[in-house]
């Protein structure tokens, strides 16, 4: 540890007493520092959640905690070991060529990566899952390949980057409690043309964009590995797409209805969301209450005499969904 880093642990752990630096919690469980973030994503590090631009912190108790485990160092650290194609196809008894194919039809998902010296995208497999996927379908381990596999991969079928982005995002999103950190999550996989047309509204870009979490698929260090994150975070297969934009959409109408993007000169923590009055209709189209004769017996107690809505929500709503999402030109009825 430097001493910029001892000095900057120091200063943390002194504003915060009881918590611990992910870099001095790392060296008190004798994990390295990708051991260690790994372990803290899959949920085996319980740490506290992290403000905005810092890392998060892990409680002394969670500490003793993990250090009073059976087996402690070693039980910890193989619940993270991974393994590149080559160690992996060793433990499958498999040749390197046919593990890149179960990986590449999903059979089996990274769960994270690294750049190699030609900055070339290394995927690394839990060993734990390889262990249970070779268990589990001795089939697929052993034999020729089955001809549904063989026409996959000519057809080029690669799901290792979508699996492994589905992974961490179900991850982040299972621990996420505020709706517009869900919907940001969400929106981490889609660029920036594809978010557009979701969200129309540029604050709420803005907002979604800041509500992301900081380490949302780690911590690149180098300019090649920032680069290498960027192209891997976003969503690549029509499939994929299609589904991040239907979560998004269902993600922000919950956010929506729990508070508005901040505005300029609007601060939601210290005012209350102001109320948009509601579109003003043209007269054909109001409703327009009928006084009833004489003798002829009104609406019953409780009811308008306005036209009784349809079931099942307000009428359209699945076709305005579908016109949000591009997938359906609006017809003469969504007018």
């Amino acid at each position: 540890m430097t001493v910029t880093e001892a000095t900057r642990t120091h200063t943390a752990e002194a504003a915060a007493p009881g918590c611990l630096s992910a870099a001095r919690a790392a060296q008190e469980l004798t994990l390295k520092r990708g051991e260690f973030d790994l372990a803290v994503h899959l949920g085996l590090i319980r740490a506290d959640p992290a403000t905005a631009g810092a890392r998060p912190r892990i409680r002394q108790q969670e500490i003793d905690r993990l250090r009073g485990l059976p087996g402690f160092p070693g039980s910890l650290r193989d619940q993270v070991r991974t393994a590149g194609t080559a160690e992996g196809a060793t433990l499958l008894g498999v040749r390197p060529a046919r593990f890149t194919g179960l990986a590449r039809i999903g059979c089996i998902s990274p769960v994270a990566f690294y750049l190699n010296r030609y900055r070339a995208v290394v995927w690394l497999y839990l060993v734990d899952e390889l262990v249970a996927f070779a268990a589990r379908e001795p089939d697929l381990i052993g034999g020729k390949n089955p001809a549904g596999m063989r026409i996959m991969l000519e057809g080029g079928t690669d799901w290792r980057a979508r699996n492994w982005r589905s992974r961490r995002i179900d991850r982040l999103l299972s621990r996420a409690d505020d709706p517009w950190t869900r919907a940001a999550l969400q929106a981490s996989a889609l660029d920036p043309v594809q978010l557009a047309e979701v969200v129309e509204d540029p604050y709420e870009r803005a907002y979604l964009t800041r509500m992301q979490p900081d380490s949302v698929f780690g911590r690149p260090g180098s300019l090649s590995g920032k680069e290498a994150m960027a192209r891997l975070m976003l969503a690549d297969d029509p499939d994929e797409i299609l589904w991040r934009r239907v979560n998004l959409t269902l993600e922000l109408e919950q956010a929506r209805e729990v508070r508005p993007a901040p505005r300029p000169g609007y601060d939601p923590a210290i005012r209350p969301a102001p109320i948009r009055p509601a579109p003003i209709r043209p007269a054909r189209d109001r409703p327009v209450a009928v006084r009833p004769a004489p003798g002829v017996p009104g609406p019953a107690s409780g009811q308008s005499g306005h036209a009784p809505r349809r079931p099942g929500g307000s009428p359209g709503v699945g076709r305005r969904l579908l016109v949000r999402l591009r997938l359906r030109r609006p017809g003469r009825g969504d007018r």
